[in-house]
């Protein structure tokens, strides 16, 4: 028997996970581990923000039904636990931070979560740009902590990056890569670095298009339209800033520009467009107008 058969691999996801953050990129988490089987506890701040988890997950699982995956959709929600109190998470073997790109909200996530697992459970970070090595110092056993960046949104993506850092154990990256296979993502693996793989490549098209609405250098429509033609990009990038939100892009090239210097420097336009409550799809109007 060669070392292959003796070592399968098994892509499968924990049985007990914990996101914490039920918003448009927790909800979308948390929905695709509970159609791949998991048990899901999503933590919230307060009531009124579970209550809207919920509903926003169990409409989401509904959505899917109605696609034909295939499942219970009763059975999927029962599945479902949605809490305002952390210690909610005291169960699960994997739980993944959701929170809003800060490092200090994000590194006071993890070090709360930390003192709510067992000591072999593992922490992810869902974040885009931030260095993982930054976040990993908020806690006590970094060789369990790992990035798991999801895409926005969720349901539709195929990609998932598993950031590894200096401090992660060795076989980490692997599993990670296997419960990123179980949820139907295709995984890349990527060594802690500002922006990762996809943030500093995105981003970096994005501002570019940005500025070159800003200039008057072609419509946003057009703009989009010369990547969608001409290098066969499924979605240009001005409209894809739209669906991630101005106000997420804004953050991250701002992060990036912390730690990478002026070329990921926000054009004022992006800044004038976040300021006037212009966020894309989840506000209605963007570059684009969205109806509800």
């Amino acid at each position: 028997m060669n070392a292959a058969n003796e070592n399968p691999r098994i892509d499968t996801v924990p049985s007990r996970v914990g996101v914490l953050g039920g918003g448009r990129m927790g909800g979308g988490i948390a929905h695709a581990f509970l159609l791949a089987g998991a048990y899901v506890v999503v933590v919230e701040q307060h009531v009124a923000a579970a209550d809207s988890a919920r509903e926003r997950i169990e409409r989401s699982i509904d959505a899917s039904i109605a696609r034909g995956h295939e499942g219970d959709a009763a059975l999927l929600k029962q599945a479902l636990t949605v809490a305002t109190d952390i210690t909610a998470f005291g169960a699960c073997s994997l739980v993944i931070e959701a929170v809003p790109e800060s490092l200090e909200l994000k590194t006071e996530a993890l070090a709360e979560i930390e003192r709510q697992l067992p000591h072999d459970a593992v922490i992810a970070s869902n974040t885009s740009s931030i260095p993982l090595a930054r976040l990993a110092e908020a806690l006590d056993r970094p060789d369990r902590f790992v990035g798991l960046h999801f895409f926005n949104p969720v349901p539709a993506s195929s990609l998932i990056e598993v950031v590894v850092s200096a401090g992660t154990a060795p076989e980490l990256p692997a599993i990670a890569a296997g419960w990123a296979r179980a949820l139907g993502k295709t995984p890349i693996t990527v060594h802690d670095a500002p922006g990762f793989a996809s943030s500093r490549l995105g981003v970096a098209l994005a501002l570019e298009a940005i500025r070159m609405v800003e200039q008057g250098v072609a419509s946003a429509a057009d703009i989009d339209l010369a990547m969608e033609l001409g290098y066969r990009h499924p979605v240009g990038p001005l409209r894809t800033t739209d669906i991630v939100g101005l106000d997420v892009r804004l953050g991250i090239a701002e992060q990036l520009e912390r730690d990478l210097g002026p070329t990921f420097a926000p054009p004022q336009l992006l800044r004038d467009l976040v300021a006037d409550g212009r966020l894309g799809r989840k506000s209605g109007r963007g570059f684009y107008d969205w109806p509800a």
